[in-house]
């Protein structure tokens, strides 16, 4: 009840805060606010570094005098302030050159049902608690191998907030949400070489976190396997990317189909709707209502209604990802892409990691990435990596100090398989993902 007594307040500002910027003469405005709070605690080496209660707000508002726009934003919420927010973006539009594309969405596109998509899950802890789980956490990584020399310190994080958008095309909702997190990373030694490693757990529920002796174990175990790394020749083989990291194989895609990247002509995949860009049994789809999701979302950043989206389709390319602004520069229809996707996922197969590793019997099988090394307009793709070394589906030793190379385009069409070892941790959902070869640059 609190929660929506205090929704219905900031509802209630927003819409004076619109109500206000026409009274100033704008022809159209749109207007967000975000207010939230939280917990973060580090500790190291058994000591607590930092405890830090957190609380921050802050509204934008976006004005149009015809196609003229301008914004302003502040953290002070008082009705002086408020007042000089639309003042300030009401100048800044008077001024700006008039583009014939800017403007609010089609009233017939924004969200109109507002299910609970349970988003909301606070956690009643406290420092001490918060303190006691990180602690838990560091001393099961610190005593899991002897070769767990040092630590970078664990940490749990518990956020909650509010967020209100709301336009002058009578759009208004607010809504709250949490986020919670638990993190470890520890350094290993072995014959004078270290290396470090880390894992996480985040979830809206903290009982959907996992344990904190677990989340320290596999930081652990994964600095201990990466001990030993050695270089190797520079070569042609397969490559899986592990679940944790494929995202980024799959967010460069993303990045190639989106409005900006299209219209600036700025991307690899120009032109390319209808058009085969993965292999048949790979398809990518938006589920942005799933209940309780990182990425879930009733509408975009616009106020658009969200929905079920069929991006890859037997591998050919369905839809741009397109938001208000863009799609008008396209000539085409927002696609509720504003701010980005929600909950992507990618078909996965039958196969478990283990079976991956089997199919690709002999290959590099990358656990990191380093460096940017994506060239958005021709697709090439560079990035140091690091990982393992693999023969007959066995690990046979850690890999550092290589380079992984080729061109997205050819990348995404030899995708061989993905693995059904799929990390929910954020707004990307893949499994692992083997390609049937790529350039490794190592020693030569």
């Amino acid at each position: 009840m609190q929660n929506q007594e205090e929704i219905t307040r900031l509802e209630t500002l927003i819409h004076d805060l619109l109500h206000e910027a026409k009274q100033q003469g704008a022809s159209q405005a749109a207007a967000g606010l975000n207010i939230d709070q939280g917990l973060s605690v580090n500790v190291r080496l058994g000591s607590v570094e930092t405890i830090e209660h957190h609380c921050s707000q802050g509204l934008g508002i976006t004005v149009y005098f015809g196609q003229q726009k301008g914004s302003a934003s502040t953290t002070d919420l008082s009705e002086k302030s408020l007042k000089e927010t639309v003042t300030a973006a009401c100048s800044i539009a008077r001024y700006a050159s008039e583009d014939p594309y800017a403007g609010l969405p089609e009233a017939k596109q924004l969200a109109t049902e507002f299910k609970d998509l349970a988003l909301h899950h606070p956690w009643q802890l406290s420092a001490d608690e918060a303190i006691s789980l990180a602690m838990r956490c560091e001393d099961s990584a610190r005593q899991y191998h002897t070769d767990i020399s040092n630590s970078e310190g664990a940490a749990v994080d518990s956020y909650a907030g509010i967020s209100v958008f709301g336009n002058s095309l009578g759009f208004l909702h607010g809504y709250a949400s949490t986020r919670h997190s638990m993190s470890c990373s520890v350094l290993g030694e072995r014959d004078g070489a270290m290396e470090r490693d880390y894992w996480y757990s985040v979830a809206r529920d903290h009982h959907q976190l996992e344990k904190a002796e677990l989340i320290g174990q596999k930081a652990a175990a994964r600095t201990v396997q990466r001990l030993g790394a050695r270089k190797i020749s520079t070569r042609k083989c397969p490559v899986i990317y592990s679940a944790e990291i494929a995202n980024s194989l799959i967010g460069a895609f993303i990045n190639a189909i989106s409005g900006s990247s299209l219209y600036r002509k700025s991307s690899f995949l120009l032109d390319s709707l209808e058009t085969q860009i993965f292999p048949e049994f790979i398809n990518i789809y938006e589920q942005p209502h799933l209940p309780g999701a990182l990425g879930s979302a009733l509408y975009d950043s616009e106020g658009v209604a969200t929905r079920a989206t069929n991006i890859i389709s037997e591998g050919v390319l369905q839809s741009y990802l397109l938001s208000t602004y863009s799609a008008r520069k396209l000539g085409l229809q927002t696609t509720g892409h504003a701010g980005g996707v929600h909950n992507l996922c990618i078909t996965s197969g039958t196969q478990d990691l283990p079976q991956l590793l089997n199919t690709m019997d002999t290959g590099l099988f990358v656990t990191e990435l380093m460096g940017q090394g994506v060239n958005p307009v021709t697709g090439d793709y560079s990035r140091g990596a690091s990982g393992f070394w693999v023969e007959h589906g066995e690990i046979q030793f850690p890999v550092q100090e290589i380079t992984i190379a080729g061109n997205l385009k050819d990348m995404f069409r030899k995708i061989l398989a993905v693995g059904n070892d799929i990390d929910y941790r954020g707004n990307i959902r893949t499994g692992s993902i083997l390609v049937e070869e790529m350039a490794i640059a190592g020693t030569d």
